[in-house]
């Protein structure tokens, strides 16, 4: 499958709507909200009440469930990985009755939108579990990526490039805010929950230079080369195919200058490289979100993932038994990205979908107070 872009960047279907539960909530409220998003590896969701301008989470749900298990062999997704997920979404419903969640998007992402039976999949859960799921486009689940980070945005960043590391697929978002005010950059890229195409204004924003879904993922970029069985050579096919892949990015093809330019990778494995880097025997979120890495540090950890090899890693508390499968694929991912734009510094976030999810719903209600995130 090839990568999905639009033919103008930022470009939305006509009538598109972003999909939000109807329940009305009034400003100042302490109604809380709930974000799930179903992955091609995982199911993870929060429960979140309104705080000043973000929130508090309440309660959380996070499990392997492996979705996307042998979808690039059939194209289906199969019985176990279903069941796995039903049992997993059953947990999320008692949650939610549990905190007497109103409020809510619950969403689900590549693995669903390539197998032949997602849509099936998701009638089976709202049988089965209560809960309507919406398979989203790739397009939003780029944009929810960008919200999510946007507290980490410095004010000195002129060009900003968000990348989503997902399971089955793989966002890129350019941002361009030069022409925004420094202390208003990182609302700027909140507003961006309405759409990649902002209505013309007097006031400056955000502008979308290009952005692109490659269908990549740590699962399925994997599976491409499960066939090769020289760890180190999988791992440089894996990253030459994903660049390969980034061939129709605009910044891809024009390189922009060191100076004011700001990657932010979000997903398990920026997390993970982070985590290893700073040699944390248990995860400590606080330690690895907003954390920048030069390019130098990242190559060391992922030379160390390799040096190790597939029984080191397994063994590796820092990499933990479920991600092990999956780092060396997405580490060839990180490295391909960091390979191409014209920056040495990464900066962590330890953030995503749900994230985005929880700060579209506070956003388009009102509930979030202005100001710096």
């Amino acid at each position: 499958m090839a990568p999905q872009r639009p033919k103008g960047a930022g470009a939305l279907d006509k009538g598109y709507q972003p999909a939000l539960s109807p329940a009305p909530v009034t400003p100042g409220s302490t109604k809380l909200y709930a974000a799930l998003d179903l992955g091609t590896n995982s199911c993870r969701m929060l429960i979140a009440q309104p705080k000043g301008s973000g929130f508090h989470v309440v309660d959380s749900f996070s499990k392997s469930v492996q979705l996307g298990a042998g979808l690039e062999k059939t194209g289906r997704l199969s019985r176990g990985s279903m069941s796995r997920t039903i049992q997993a979404l059953r947990i999320c419903q008692q949650k939610l009755r549990r905190n007497k969640v109103r409020r809510m998007r619950l969403v689900a992402t590549e693995a669903c939108r390539r197998a032949l039976n997602g849509a099936d999949f998701m009638k089976r859960i709202q049988r089965e579990t209560g809960l309507r799921l919406d398979i989203i486009k790739p397009e939003e689940e780029a944009r929810l990526a960008v919200i999510s980070c946007a507290p980490l945005v410095n004010r000195k960043t002129e060009n900003l490039l968000v990348v989503d590391i997902g399971g089955g697929s793989t966002e890129l978002v350019w941002i361009d805010i030069s022409k925004v005010p420094r202390k208003d950059r990182a609302q700027s890229i909140m507003r961006l929950h309405t759409g990649f195409q902002q209505a013309v204004s007097d006031i400056p924003a955000a502008r979308v230079v290009d952005w692109i879904s490659v269908p990549l993922g740590v699962a399925t970029l994997r599976d491409q080369f499960s066939d090769v069985e020289d760890d180190a050579a999988r791992f440089a096919l894996m990253s030459w195919f994903f660049e390969e892949n980034l061939t129709d990015f605009t910044p891809y093809q024009s390189a922009q200058p060191q100076e004011n330019f700001q990657i932010v990778g979000t997903s398990g494995t920026v997390t993970t490289v982070a985590a290893s880097h700073l040699g944390l025997k248990r995860y400590d979120r606080t330690k690895v979100d907003g954390l920048r890495m030069t390019s130098d540090q990242i190559d060391r950890v992922i030379h160390s993932y390799l040096a190790m090899g597939p029984g080191g890693r397994r063994a590796d508390p820092r990499i933990g038994q479920d991600r092990s499968a999956l780092i060396m694929s997405g580490a060839a991912i990180l490295q391909a990205l960091m390979r191409c734009w014209p920056t040495d510094r990464m900066s962590v976030a330890d953030r995503g979908l749900r994230e985005g999810l929880l700060y579209a719903q506070m956003s388009a209600d009102g509930v979030l107070e202005d100001g710096a995130y």
